[in-house]
């Protein structure tokens, strides 16, 4: 019988609501941390940040990957 590895869970400390500022397409940097090494955008649950970030960082960094800062799939 295979069982689940338990989740790493973050304390909910939005990184957003403590300097009071949006995630921006334009931090790739700042994008890059919310991306696994694939390129697949990370959870809320691991990366600590509230729900209404959440969905405007999901936002920005589809927009990057659309004007191509950040590439849609990474090391194939």
């Amino acid at each position: 019988m295979y069982r689940k590895p338990r989740e790493i869970k973050v304390k909910k400390n939005c990184p957003f609501c403590r300097e009071k500022t949006n995630p921006d397409f334009k931090d790739i940097a700042g994008m890059k941390k919310y991306l696994s090494e694939r390129g697949k955008i990370i959870g809320r649950s691991k990366t600590g940040v509230c729900a209404k970030h959440q969905k405007r960082m999901a936002q920005a960094i589809k927009r990057a990957r659309y004007i191509a800062l950040i590439p849609f799939v990474a090391g194939i």
